[in-house]
């Protein structure tokens, strides 16, 4: 099924199970939400061009929640009169306070161990990334230390980093293996994503990334390793079902165009999703291959040219921005979002969360995004619900406020969307419900 579709409906749609009148129980009502954004998808999925601002907003909206189910979205008047709540039912009052879907980070990279702090110096020197690469740093550094990591230690800091960002919001994240580089550390990366996606609320999502740069016994043999990255490390991580993409970082100096095709197609052929980094560091031409090779998702496209661009537009792919990196990376070009989002391209935001640009915050990226590339707030903030659930192919199930749907959500304490980037630099989340139930409250 193709994903992108843009209907043009004349009214957001009020939503209720009603199965022969039998009314289910309620566990959860939200009521009296000043701004009660939907995200309603008979406007787009994804959002594309001028319908990435319509956020479909139910002012005193509510939404009725069973287990952990969305069974109703409307206004607080419709609810109380179908399904008046009980002594058992808890209930939120979100008055002068905005509600949301459960924010969606699809591109990180938590699997780590290690610190990279000193790189900042470097960088104010002038070092570019790729100079820190071929030093030692970046990367190379992080592998060293993932490496000599037990799996216990990297479950505990990717623990961590999870409660952080469910603190400010997130309920699903992707999350990618890559500093391990070897068939034994890969696999490891993706058992400690395996084991957190069942012990923690978080959904996560895994993607194989061995394709993330190339380890130091390959030096020089590039093309030895990415057999070996197809021989040996996609075969073990479908024979034991650790990941659900295959990313390639596709950049000069690390994995090339027929390298990354050549990675790409193995893994499709294996059952595994296909998405890219690209264009990050140079114009590789990254998009047009992304095309392509019918990406899910790719993510940067800083240099990306106007025939990538293109391909793009015409293809399914959803552009995923990470406004983070080049605000670490301390340089003066982001991705042409306005361009993008004029050409119909779909964009998605993501944090990029690895040990070069850590911020668990998707709420500093949409402030980074507005600021930086121009988005509005609601763009923004379309960006982190049903376009990065089209990212990660699970738009039936997250990304908006509708009936049937996960009931992820987060009420936020202030009283509409466009305080998101303007109040900046701070948590403004009152709570945060994860599949029917408050798994934060900062009151």
């Amino acid at each position: 099924m193709s994903v992108r579709s843009t209907p043009t409906p004349k009214r957001i749609r009020r939503k209720v199970i009603n199965d022969n009148n039998i009314k289910p129980h309620i566990d959860l009502i939200i009521i009296h939400a000043n701004e009660l954004v939907t995200m309603d998808t008979i406007y787009g999925v994804p959002r594309i061009g001028e319908d990435m601002k319509n956020l479909a907003i139910i002012h005193d909206g509510a939404v009725a929640i069973s287990r952990d189910s969305i069974i109703f979205v409307g206004t607080t008047k419709e609810l109380i009169e179908q399904f008046p709540p009980n002594e058992e039912t808890i209930i939120i009052d979100a008055t002068n306070r905005l509600v949301t879907p459960g924010l969606i980070d699809p591109h990180t990279h938590i699997i780590f161990d290690g610190y990279r702090e000193n790189e900042l110096e470097m960088k104010l020197a002038g070092k570019s990334y790729i100079e820190i690469l071929e030093s030692g740093g970046g990367i190379l550094k992080t592998v060293k230390a993932t490496r000599k990591a037990p799996l216990a230690q990297l479950i505990k800091n990717g623990r961590i980093i999870l409660d952080r960002m469910m603190e400010y919001g997130t309920t699903t994240i992707e999350t990618k293996s890559g500093y391990g580089l070897d068939v034994e550390n890969e696999v490891k990366s993706l058992l400690a994503v395996k084991e957190l996606n069942l012990e923690h609320p978080m959904d996560i999502i895994s993607t194989f990334l061995g394709a993330h740069a190339v380890p130091p016994e390959f030096k020089g043999k590039t093309d030895e390793y990415v057999d070996l990255i197809i021989t040996e490390m996609i075969p073990k991580i479908v024979e034991e079902e650790l990941a659900e993409f295959c990313d390639v970082f596709c950049e000069e100096g690390i994995f090339s165009l027929e390298q990354t095709k050549k990675i790409i197609n193995a893994a499709v052929k294996s059952g595994l999703k296909p998405q890219i980094h690209i264009d990050e560091i140079v114009d590789t031409s990254g998009a047009l291959l992304a095309a392509e090779l019918n990406a899910i998702q790719v993510g940067h496209l800083l240099r990306s040219n106007d025939k990538g661009l293109e391909a793009l537009k015409s293809s399914n792919t959803i552009a995923t921005l990470l406004p983070g990196t080049p605000f670490c990376l301390m340089l003066k070009d982001y991705a042409p979002a306005r361009k993008m989002i004029e050409m119909g391209i779909p964009i998605a935001l993501a944090t990029d969360l690895n040990p070069n640009c850590w911020t668990e915050s998707l709420q500093i990226i949409i402030a980074l995004a507005c600021y930086h590339m121009k988005l509005s707030p609601a763009e923004a903030l379309s960006a982190v619900t049903i376009n990065a659930a089209c990212a990660l192919n699970r738009q039936e199930e997250i990304g908006s406020l509708e009936v049937g749907k996960k009931a992820d959500l987060v009420v936020f304490d202030i009283p509409s969307h466009n305080f998101l980037p303007y109040h900046f630099g701070v948590n403004l989340v009152s709570k945060v419900i994860k599949n029917g139930k408050i798994v934060i409250d900062l009151e």
